[in-house]
């Protein structure tokens, strides 16, 4: 049998590339070559004013490797994120739609619920594979063969969490990369911490520039990371609450549509 590839997971991989190629770009055209020139006015000014002090500078904050994969790796957590959030706003507006007709008054029998399954199956598949359709056409199904209101109940209710679940597991790759960015700062912290220690013959003899310079990558990558961690992890945790409350109203809307109209029989 043919497998398809998920379009979710191409438009994540584009999405790395695409931010991997854009940052790399911007950096090679404008933040290094202006931390460059940073830095030497700023060894200039030193060396005509020893008591000239570096005022700090984005640019030479940004310049190195680890803040560069650190920036790529938040943009593709947004992209990620974005797609998350437009399909939940895909799932609310169907929240506004007449999946399954229901007339005032009216009582849906278990004789009544394969028509009403008819027409939730007739949407387009992304639709049908939603949740409230899913949940709705799970509540019909399992009336039809049980006849059992309470049985209803709790297999919408059993959907829900599955579905819950599911939402919640599909994170997984966004906490990683918000776990991934502060270890990539300590990484860099690492690398300019020893940078300094192999230049300390050299601040011994007076010349502190080259270790004034490793410091800083030590401590701008820490930075650099710990602000885009905190920025992802803020929309993480929206994106999170957002999908608890589809859940929970998707199930409170299906409770309210649909199975308070559900009759078993010999019911009244």
């Amino acid at each position: 049998m043919r497998r398809h590839v998920p379009f979710e997971f191409v438009y994540q991989i584009f999405a790395l590339v695409l931010a991997a190629i854009l940052v790399h770009a911007a950096y090679l055209a404008l933040i290094r070559p202006r931390a460059t020139a940073v830095l030497e006015a700023q060894q200039l000014a030193v060396q005509a004013d020893p008591q000239y002090v570096n005022e700090p500078s984005v640019w030479v904050i940004l310049k190195d490797y680890e803040q560069e994969l650190g920036v790529i790796l938040t943009l593709w957590g947004l992209a990620i994120m974005g797609w998350k959030f437009r399909s939940l706003g895909r799932e609310r507006a169907l929240f506004d739609a007449n999946l399954v007709a229901i007339a005032d008054g009216e009582s849906i029998l278990p004789e009544d619920a394969r028509g009403h399954a008819r027409a939730l199956e007739a949407l387009p598949a992304e639709d049908r594979d939603r949740l409230l359709p899913h949940l709705q056409l799970t509540a019909l199904n399992r009336f039809r063969t049980t006849r059992n209101i309470q049985d209803v109940s709790d297999e919408v209710g059993r959907a829900t969490q599955s579905y819950g679940d599911r939402l919640d597991s599909e994170l997984s790759l966004v906490r990683y990369i918000a776990w991934a960015i502060p270890s990539i700062g300590f990484i860099g912290t690492v690398r300019g911490i020893g940078q300094a220690m192999g230049q300390a013959n050299r601040a011994l003899e007076g010349d502190l520039a080259g270790v004034t310079e490793s410091l800083g990558t030590a401590f701008n990558s820490t930075l650099v990371a710990l602000l885009l961690s905190m920025v992802l992890m803020f929309l993480l945790y929206q994106l999170q609450q957002l999908q608890e409350r589809l859940v929970l109203d998707a199930q409170a809307q299906c409770q309210r549509t649909l199975i308070q109209n559900l009759q078993a029989p010999g019911e009244r």
